[in-house]
């Protein structure tokens, strides 16, 4: 089944010639989607020339016809949920500590 792209996906794109690109969804849109494969802190002298953004990112663009050849890892979102889920799961009260509400 072709990929279709979500925002905040953890992809695998491997193209025809074995080439293999890993990383974020970025952006989406019906004409392409961003993979992002890289991103860097700016110096303060491009924060001050362009203060709303504070990363630099690199970004490669897949267009419809090589969907198919792209893989879904994960989910950010799922990531978060997980993580979330086991710190509940661990949690235990302080000693000497009155009961949790069940």
């Amino acid at each position: 089944m072709p990929y279709t792209p979500k925002l905040n996906d953890y992809v695998k794109w491997t193209d025809s010639l074995g080439k293999v690109v890993e990383g974020w969804v970025y952006f989406v849109d019906s004409e392409y989607f961003t993979i992002e494969i890289g991103v860097k802190c700016k110096d303060d002298a491009n924060i001050a020339d362009c203060p709303i953004h504070k990363k630099t990112h690199c970004l490669v663009l897949c267009y419809p016809q090589y969907w198919h050849e792209v893989e879904y890892i994960k989910n950010r979102r799922e990531d978060n949920e997980e993580r979330c889920r086991t710190a509940v799961d661990d949690y235990k009260s302080q000693k000497y500590r009155y009961g949790d509400p069940q």
